[in-house]
């Protein structure tokens, strides 16, 4: 499971752009932890990778 920070900087967005892509539920789907931390699984940010890929 990756942090925020772990994945804005592996794609290359700031952290604003990556809230924004969240709050429109246009990025990579997250999971609100019972302590309030998100986390993103690898599996779904890769699934979220290829599908950009695929469209473009």
């Amino acid at each position: 499971m990756l942090t925020i920070p772990e994945v804005i900087e592996e794609i290359g967005v700031p952290r604003a752009t990556f809230y924004r892509w969240r709050s429109r539920r246009i990025g990579p789907k997250s999971i609100k932890l019972p302590n309030g931390a998100v986390r993103i699984r690898r599996s779904e940010l890769d699934r979220w990778l290829n599908s950009l890929e695929e469209s473009a």
